[in-house]
């Protein structure tokens, strides 16, 4: 079946967004279908009303969670944030006067900061959530510290000189259990080693675990696990610290590249991000590619049931673990 969009794909949002919406007013809120709303604390029109007039402060990502901040309406109010959960399709569509896309869910009018070259404020833009299956959704979620003091995210890079810069050090209460992804500066490399030395468990299920990193799904797993020649069944208490940093290395090598390839696809005036920009343009050398030759050994690539999913893999570049003796 199809896959959720993966950290790159989000990446590619929330890179597209920061421009338009940093430092943006809210002009007007049009909640076109109540289900986008399953994770708001409130009806439509609490959503409409504590929208409608707020400053947007930046995009910012942690895995596959994005959110934009809102600057605090007065001193000590507690910072709040738009959250987008883009579920199995989502998208944010970003334009001007375009006609209704097809599952448009939620529109939002906000007036950008900045000024074109004769000094004029520049036109409003509009912001479409769109969603054909509607798993996706957003919410006005309150904000709590991270617990490192460090920016919370992608995107929430501190400038000390920036007064408005507290909400950074702040991630919304919704994404507050999902661990740092691999690249993110504040990624702790020595934490997840340690926490997923301590699992019985298979090592692609604790790449899937949002507890121990965030932003690595079905796809990125099979691929970072072929190219650092690990089983997913291999249980993660019996890999070694080195076994786990290779394994990190190569996931964020994948990353990028699927990054470098999904940031690629811009026009500035309409951003398009649907889940299928990142991980389809960059070859991949296991993910869907049974009954095909390893490019490493050209042994027969084979697909294994995992989980409700699918795993991939080289059977002779990954070996199957030995059963446990006990």
């Amino acid at each position: 079946g199809p896959e959720v969009p993966e950290l790159p794909e989000v990446e590619v949002v929330r890179a597209g967004l920061e421009p338009a919406v940093s430092g943006a007013r809210v002009l007007h809120v049009d909640v076109v279908d109540d289900r986008a709303l399953t994770r708001h604390d409130g009806p439509a029109e609490d959503f409409a009303d504590r929208l409608t007039g707020r400053t947007i402060a930046s995009a910012v990502r942690r895995g596959k969670f994005l959110w934009m901040p809102l600057q605090p309406e007065h001193d000590g109010d507690r910072p709040e944030a738009l959250v987008a959960h883009l579920g199995m399709s989502g998208q944010i569509l970003l334009g001007r006067g375009r006609q209704a896309a097809k599952h448009r869910r939620i529109l939002i009018d906000v007036q950008p900061a900045g000024t074109d070259r004769a000094g004029a404020p520049e036109p409003p833009v509009e912001l479409e959530f769109v969603d054909q299956r509607t798993f996706g959704s957003m919410a006005i979620d309150a904000m709590v510290p991270t617990i490192d003091g460090a920016p919370a995210g992608f995107g929430g890079q501190v400038d000390a000189t920036d007064p408005d810069a507290v909400w950074r050090r702040w991630v919304p209460g919704q994404v507050s259990h999902i661990a740092r992804d691999p690249l993110d500066p504040a990624f702790d490399d020595d934490r997840f080693t340690a926490m997923a030395r301590k699992r019985s468990s298979g090592i692609k299920r604790v790449l899937l675990d949002q507890g121990v990193v965030s932003g690595i799904g079905n796809i990125y797993a099979d691929e970072s696990l072929w190219a650092a020649k690990l089983h997913y069944d291999r249980a993660a208490d019996r890999l070694t610290r080195a076994d786990l940093r290779r394994l990190l290395d190569e996931v964020r090598a994948i990353l990028r590249r699927a990054l470098e390839d999904g940031g690629t696809s811009f026009d500035a005036q309409y951003v398009n991000v649907n889940g299928q920009s990142g991980y389809f343009s960059q070859r991949l050398n296991v993910y869907g590619q049974q009954g095909k030759p390893c490019p490493r050994c050209g042994t027969t690539i084979v697909r294994e049931a995992f989980m409700n999913r699918s795993s991939h893999i080289c059977p002779v570049c990954q070996p199957r673990p030995r059963a446990r003796t006990r």
